[in-house]
């Protein structure tokens, strides 16, 4: 077991996380293996843009296409909770070195029972464990998204949201992408037509509008 990991265990032990975070996530031993043995071709003069997270990440399959001018790679692994990318950063974020982060998880660990309180006590920690191997790297978190077939979790879903915001803010070269409010009409209403048949993960359309909120920290 690797430092970050057995740091990570002894942050649950400390809090009383650990029947909260009993998950497993060796379970995605080979989503994480296929990630890592990717080779990429990228321009040399252009920055190294990571996003990491959940399914919302993975199946943003030409991210790439979206930022041009940057190196993107996509590290997302579907399923995954925060705790999850906490006990795999050094393959998906230390490894690669980015000079700018994008973080999206929350959606399953509200959907799983977890409390705003507890999942932004993981978002400090995996924080920190970052800043203290790439304290260069600007990193952005992104807001959980709301969607039709989590809905009835919306209120869970807003104050996890502004504790993410609040622990941007009070974070050194950590900014916060709200993705939420660009899925969601004036009137409250949220889009339909933005989501697969799942009513979890987005088609083109919802992406679009992701990337317009994405841009505004990929200057």
């Amino acid at each position: 077991m690797n430092k970050t990991k057995f740091c990570f265990f002894v942050f649950l032990l400390v809090t009383g996380m650990c029947n909260v975070d009993a998950q497993n996530p060796a379970r995605f031993k080979d989503q994480i293996e296929q990630l890592t043995i990717k080779d990429y071709q990228f321009n040399p003069d252009n920055k190294l843009v990571v996003f990491a997270g959940s399914s919302s990440i993975r199946m943003w399959k030409d991210v790439q296409d979206y930022f041009p001018d940057f190196n993107v790679i996509n590290n997302g692994f579907g399923g995954s909770q925060f705790s999850d990318l906490i006990f795999y950063t050094d393959q998906l974020i230390l490894k690669p070195k980015p000079e700018i982060l994008f973080i999206y998880e929350g959606d399953n660990d509200i959907a799983s029972g977890k409390k705003p309180s507890s999942i932004a006590k993981e978002a400090k920690y995996l924080l920190q464990n970052i800043q203290g191997e790439l304290p260069e790297t600007e990193i952005i978190l992104i807001s959980v998204k709301p969607s039709i077939a989590r809905w009835t979790l919306k209120k869970n879903y807003e104050k996890l949201n502004k504790r993410l915001r609040r622990l941007a803010k009070r974070t050194d070269k950590v900014e916060y992408a709200n993705v939420w409010d660009v899925m969601i009409d004036q009137k409250g209403n949220l889009y339909q037509d933005i989501f697969l048949d799942d009513g979890v993960h987005m088609n083109k359309k919802g992406y679009d509008l992701w990337s317009e909120e994405i841009k505004n920290f990929l200057r």
